[in-house]
C-alpha cells in the first residue's frame, strides 16, 4: 500500500489495513481507488480508499439486487458513461483512478489467436497502471454503506485490438488533478481527458495459462508467460 501511496502521491486519508494481494480479482471483490480528498479544492489532496468492484446501481433497493447490478457494471464504456443512468452521476462528480499491476483479457474470434486464449497485460515500465474510473456510495436497507467503483474502457488500439475489442482508459499523470476534481463538471472537457494518444504503447501483453479462468486459482504464477505452442500449465 505504501508504494501505491507514493506513486499516486496520496497525502490524504488511506485504509487502516492493506487488502490482501489478489491476482485474480472477481466482481464485488475489494479494490483500491484513488480519489479527491475532502480538501481537494484547497490542497489538491488525494485519498486512497478500498471499494467493491462493480458500481452498484443507485436505484437498488436490496442487497441482493445491488450485488447483481455490480456484476453487470464492472466496466463503463467511455463512449456512453456520461449518459447511462447507472454511471452518469458518478461521471459528473465522483471520478477516480484505479491502480492495477495489470489485467487479463481473453482473445476473441476476431483476432489471430484462438478464442478464449488468456493474456496478461501490464505496464511497460513495470509500475502500477492508472486506469480511469468512477465510484459511488450506496446505503443498504440495514444502514450499511457500500462504496463501489467501475473502470472505464475504450475501443482497443494497436496490437491490443488483435486480442480484444476493448481496453481500459489509461489516465496520464498530468491529467490526474483535472480528472479527480469534483468541481469540474464540464462533460465535454471530462470526455476529452479520456482521449490519450497511442494508449496501447503504455502496456505490453503476453499469453498466460488457462488457470486464470477459474477464480479459485490465485497467485503471481497466473501472470507467467506461456508458449502458445506448448501445453498450458499453472506451474
Amino acid at each position: 500500500m505504501r508504494e501505491l501511496m507514493e506513486q499516486f502521491e496520496v497525502t490524504g486519508t488511506s485504509p487502516a489495513q492493506s487488502i490482501p494481494v489478489n491476482w485474480n480479482i472477481a466482481p464485488t471483490n475489494p479494490i483500491y481507488i484513488v480519489r479527491a480528498g475532502d480538501s481537494f479544492a484547497q490542497a489538491s489532496t488525494k485519498d486512497l480508499a478500498v471499494v467493491s468492484w462493480g458500481l452498484i446501481a443507485p436505484w437498488s433497493s436490496q442487497l441482493s439486487e445491488a450485488k447483481i447490478s455490480q456484476s453487470r457494471a464492472i466496466n463503463a464504456r467511455s463512449e456512453s458513461v456520461f449518459e447511462k443512468p447507472t454511471f452518469r452521476d458518478s461521471f459528473k462528480s465522483r471520478r477516480c483512478l484505479i491502480p492495477a499491476e495489470g489485467y487479463y483479457e481473453w482473445a476473441t474470434a476476431l483476432g489471430p489467436y484462438r478464442p478464449k486464449q488468456a493474456f496478461y497485460i501490464h505496464a511497460r515500465d513495470s509500475r502500477q497502471l492508472s486506469i480511469a474510473g468512477i465510484w459511488n456510495s450506496w446505503r443498504a436497507p440495514n444502514g450499511e454503506e457500500i462504496q463501489s467503483a467501475s473502470l472505464i474502457t475504450q475501443e482497443a488500439q494497436g496490437d491490443l485490438a488483435t486480442i480484444h475489442s476493448r481496453m481500459p482508459v489509461f489516465m496520464p499523470k498530468d491529467r490526474w488533478q483535472s480528472w479527480l476534481d469534483p468541481s469540474n463538471k464540464d462533460i465535454e472537457e471530462i470526455r476529452q481527458l479520456m482521449i490519450v494518444p497511442s494508449p496501447q504503447e503504455i502496456v505490453v501483453a503476453h499469453p498466460v495459462s488457462s488457470a486464470v479462468n477459474s477464480v479459485a486459482n490465485n497467485g503471481k504464477t497466473l501472470t507467467q508467460e506461456i508458449n502458445l505452442g506448448e501445453p498450458e500449465t499453472l506451474f
